[in-house]
């Protein structure tokens, strides 16, 4: 890899970050690299809906059918909370044809799209890990706050956190471009490195942010700062909410006992995982497609952030993810 940005903080202590190299443009990385964060734009949604939660505008067992009666998926069942944790039955993603990926797409006709896809298998009885069930949070979040998704996200998480982060708009600064990017788009529609794409303002997968960003929403999960979400619900959030059930995302990423939290992914017992291999079965954290990782360890009360120069489609992730998580565990940061 040509590259990367790491960020770590331990306890109340303030972040370190350290860059590496360059990306696949040859531009050198800096502290305040931009990346696309991928899949952990999840845990920035997660933590609005938590926020909403907290001020009593909703309460994370209410039905979907409450707040979206108009979803295909509004079905018995489906909450809230099995939602946040991949179990509430939905699709991994909605279907291409409903909302081609080519020019003239927008955000709009894909809130339009996973209003209309319907579930595929019984609530509470698989995790399947997707974009699908966040696409319909954001819609709600959309109609609660009566802003769009974009606007709340600011309102509610980046800003408070005080996260440079990009939904929708293009950041004052040009991303860190990414190798192997899979798939057969030109250039200017290519995922993750297109302009197109981050215009996209996918609630699952769209933020653009730095390394210290991702770091601070895996802390906003482990109470950093305090008060930002009730110390009830963020161990809620923390706690798994799936009770056994097998699932995962991928057939090499399957697990018997699969669990997940209000939006972070649970460590447990998964063989093979991107946790470091010495971290607490409660560790928790999330990891993007784009080649990132943002994690915390709660008995060493370490979190951080490895934001990479290449897509997690060669694997780097998983291999070499949970070494390098491992040798900060063991030194208690980077020092």
């Amino acid at each position: 890899m040509d590259g990367l940005v790491l960020a770590a903080a331990q306890g109340d202590g303030l972040p370190q970050t350290l860059a590496v190299g360059a990306d696949a443009a040859s531009v050198p990385l800096a502290a305040d690299s931009l990346f696309i964060g991928a899949s952990l734009t999840k845990l920035a949604t997660a933590l609005a809906i938590l926020r909403l939660a907290d001020v009593g505008a909703l309460t994370l067992d209410d039905p979907l059918a409450e707040y979206l009666p108009d979803a295909e998926a509004a079905r018995p069942g489906v909450t809230l909370r099995r939602i946040l944790s991949h179990s509430a039955g939905l699709s991994v993603d909605v279907r291409p044809d409903r909302v081609p990926y080519r020019p003239g797409l927008n955000w709009s006709m894909l809130a339009a799209a996973c209003l209309a896809e319907p579930p595929t298998v019984a609530p509470g009885t698989l995790v399947q890990y997707g974009n699908h069930g966040y696409g319909l949070i954001a819609v709600m979040i959309e109609r609660i706050s009566a802003t769009p998704f974009a606007v709340a996200l600011q309102d509610l998480v980046l800003g408070p956190l005080r996260i440079e982060g990009y939904l929708g708009v293009e950041p004052p600064r040009v991303p860190v471009l990414l190798a192997d990017v899979r798939g057969n788009d030109p250039l200017e529609l290519a995922a993750f490195n297109s302009a197109f794409y981050r215009s996209l303002a996918l609630p699952w997968a769209g933020l653009v942010t730095t390394a210290e960003g991702a770091l601070a929403l895996v802390r906003a999960f482990a109470g950093r700062p305090a008060g930002f979400v009730s110390p009830q619900l963020l161990a809620d959030a923390r706690r798994s909410q799936t009770n056994g059930l097998s699932g995962g995302s991928a057939a090499s990423l399957w697990y018997e006992d699969c669990p997940w939290g209000l939006g972070p992914d649970i460590y447990g017992a998964k063989r093979p995982h991107w946790a470091p291999p010495n971290a607490a079965p409660v560790s928790f954290g999330h990891a993007g497609a784009s080649g990132c990782i943002a994690w915390h360890d709660p008995a060493s009360d370490l979190s951080y952030a490895i934001m990479g120069t290449r897509t997690a489609a060669n694997g780097w992730l998983l291999r070499h993810a949970p070494a390098l998580g491992a040798a900060l565990l063991a030194g208690d940061g980077m020092a």
